[in-house]
């Protein structure tokens, strides 16, 4: 089968959880699952909306239902779903950067809205940075985008806020009092190098952070999917609903 495909295991269970929502229409499964499989097929390509084959749909009406799916948050709540029982023993974070296309930049600015679209511009072009939480196991938990630019620690308690574990393994851009202080005030252990500069060198479990090459793993997981390879979508919503309906697939291998 093709990984563009879903298994029928997989699919019985994405449909499950989309019955349950009362704001989509998924009277018609066999079309349902041609759209989904459709959204897939280009989360594994990478490929223009336009390049869309044409026994998978019409491209325009597959990314419209997409994107209003996205406003609804199915592709949010999908993946908080499939990520309901993670294994808190440990928690990691890091983070990656993703190449952006030309093509993702000169989004339309709507009223009221702010235009911040997580692309930094550098000698090698546009790049945006995935933020990333995941749990003992190394699945997913949280996410964040920024540009390509931005400083690791910066998103570090924004993403630990709101979760609880024994453990924090994080690598040593994460160094900081305030990020340490943070994990203390939560009753989490930080597991974490002292950077070489650090006036007061600090000790860490280097057996325990070993485990921390779990993160790097699901980041290879994830890359994959082409379209997160690299970023091909002009707003970072949608490129984070492809982020969100990605890692729910890597929940239900």
């Amino acid at each position: 089968m093709s990984n563009a495909n879903l298994t029928n295991d997989v699919w019985v269970i994405i449909f499950r959880f989309l019955t349950d929502r009362d704001d989509i229409y998924t009277g018609n499964e066999v079309k349902t699952r041609k759209f989904v499989e459709a959204v897939l097929w280009m989360l594994r390509s990478g490929a223009q909306w336009r390049l869309l084959p044409e026994n998978r749909g019409k491209w325009n009406s597959i990314f419209k239902r997409f994107d209003r799916w996205g406003k609804k948050g199915i592709w949010d709540s999908m993946f908080k779903h499939f990520s309901n029982d993670p294994d808190m023993e440990n928690i990691m974070v890091d983070s990656t950067v993703v190449r952006a296309h030309a093509c993702s930049a000169g989004a339309v600015q709507k009223e009221g809205e702010e235009n911040d679209q997580a692309l930094g511009r550098s000698k090698g072009g546009f790049s945006t940075k995935i933020h990333i939480l995941v749990d003992a196991l190394g699945n997913p938990l949280k996410f964040i985008l920024t540009s390509g630019q931005s400083a690791d620690v910066t998103q570090a308690i924004p993403l630990l806020s709101g979760h609880q574990a024994d453990n924090a393994l994080l690598d040593k851009a994460y160094d900081a009092d305030d990020v340490i202080n943070f994990l203390e005030r939560c009753s989490i252990v930080p597991v974490i190098p002292p950077k070489s500069n650090r006036k007061e060198p600090r000790g860490y479990d280097k057996h325990l952070y070993k485990e921390r090459h779990l993160v790097e793993c699901f980041i290879g997981k994830l890359k994959q999917f082409r379209r997160i390879f690299s970023r091909f979508d002009k707003t970072s919503i949608n490129y984070l609903h492809f982020i969100y309906f990605a890692s729910a697939l890597i929940w239900l291998r």
